[in-house]
């Protein structure tokens, strides 16, 4: 997911996006132990995607608090 298309979300919807790629990430984690993993790249990209949603939560929380 881009950049552009979570600052186009609310802030609930980047909340729901970020427990679900969360979810998934663990998921995956649990199927790399158990080395049932079909796509191992996918890792790489969740965890990257979670620090963007974060980063962008915060810029727009920083926002709303008037900093």
């Amino acid at each position: 997911m881009k950049a552009k298309e979570i600052r186009e979300l609310t802030e609930e919807e980047i909340e729901k996006k970020l427990s679900e790629s969360k979810q998934e990430l663990f998921n995956l984690g649990v199927q790399a132990k158990l080395g049932q993993i079909e796509k191992p790249d996918r890792i790489k990209y969740l965890k990257k995607d979670i620090a963007r949603m974060l980063t962008i939560k915060k810029e727009i929380t920083g926002k709303s608090k008037g900093n």
